[in-house]
């Protein structure tokens, strides 16, 4: 086995940043290279996610100026999961261990020499996981946290703290691609591959430049999106509520024929405005629910194509 190690960044909108990002992965590639823990067939790749800026300009210059830097440009915005399944499933036939990471730099690259290590021990997947979130805010902290807890109580089997930092080997990278689903969690699907995993712990930094692309409205669109994807509980939660409420009218049923019974015919206006509220509240969140799995499986039966390349730029020798 050679050790090529290929490095997949997806990219929308990152002008500021890639020249930056471009620079320290080349003196970290570079550097493992020197010491043979990769092969000098290695390369660094970014994606292009139909960005509206200069960012498939600038990939192009780096492809130009060094074989190191190869890039794929898709064919229009897919969406950031969509974006990095491309990268790594067009480049899992020109290596044997693939890293997924953001080009913001907020991921460690320092992280990347204990990953090729583990990889090196026979470790097919090795997670990069947040050891702290000391430098963010109470209101980031509560909210990512939760995020992770919500979605394992929901069922998605997430790395607590796990974004989509991680190295998979060839074979690993395979098993992905035997997973065909439109709607796609990377984060909850990685762990259901199997094979031999691992953990690196690293210190997340400040993003070197640009515009977060995952603010509170679009990180709560994509718990919604990873919990429907890959689990069928909430499901199962309307379930169970219709049955309570079922239990419950069978109490109002038997409090009611008590009242007529006794003569206190008259039911209190406030409960019977509490009830009709409550229920039809469940009702129409039970019917949203619902809507987004038969939304899934509407696109899914179109099997529409999660992404198309229009580009690849790549020196592989």
């Amino acid at each position: 086995m050679d050790n090529i190690l290929y490095l997949v960044l997806p990219c929308f909108n990152e002008e500021e940043v890639l020249p930056e990002t471009s620079q320290r992965l080349w003196v970290k590639m570079n550097g493992l290279i020197k010491q043979n823990k990769i092969d000098e067939k290695s390369r660094v790749i970014f994606v292009n996610d139909g960005s509206k800026d200069r960012t498939w300009e600038l990939i192009r210059e780096f492809h130009e100026k060094d074989k190191l830097f190869g890039g794929i440009n898709l064919s229009r915005n897919m969406g950031h999961q969509n974006a990095l399944l491309a990268g790594l499933l067009t480049v899992r036939e020109h290596a044997d261990m693939v890293i997924s990471m953001d080009a913001d730099l907020q991921d460690d690259i320092d992280a990347i020499d204990e990953m090729v290590e583990k990889y090196l021990d026979g470790t097919d997947i090795v997670y990069g996981v947040r050891s702290s979130r000391k430098k963010d805010t109470f209101f980031k902290k509560a909210t990512a946290e939760g995020f992770y807890k919500i979605m394992n109580t929901m069922g998605a089997n997430t790395v607590f703290n796990h974004a989509d930092y991680r190295l998979m080997s060839k074979r690993a990278l395979e098993g992905l691609s035997q997973y065909g689903e439109v709607n796609l969690f990377l984060r909850g699907i990685v762990p259901m591959i199997g094979y031999p995993t691992d953990v690196v712990y690293y210190e997340r930094g400040e993003r070197f430049a640009g515009k977060s692309k995952y603010p509170l409205g679009k990180m709560l669109s994509f718990a919604v999106e990873g919990i429907t994807s890959l689990s069928t509980k909430p499901i199962r939660m309307i379930t169970t509520l219709g049955f309570f409420i079922f239990l419950v009218s069978i109490g109002m049923l038997i409090y009611s024929l008590i009242r007529h019974f006794t003569g206190a015919t008259i039911v209190g206006w406030t409960t019977l405005m509490v009830s009709v509220w409550a229920i039809g509240g469940l009702i129409l969140l039970s019917l949203g629910v619902v809507g987004e799995y038969i939304g899934k499986i509407y696109l899914e039966t179109k099997m529409r194509p999660r992404y198309i390349v229009e580009q690849f730029l790549n020196d592989k020798d």
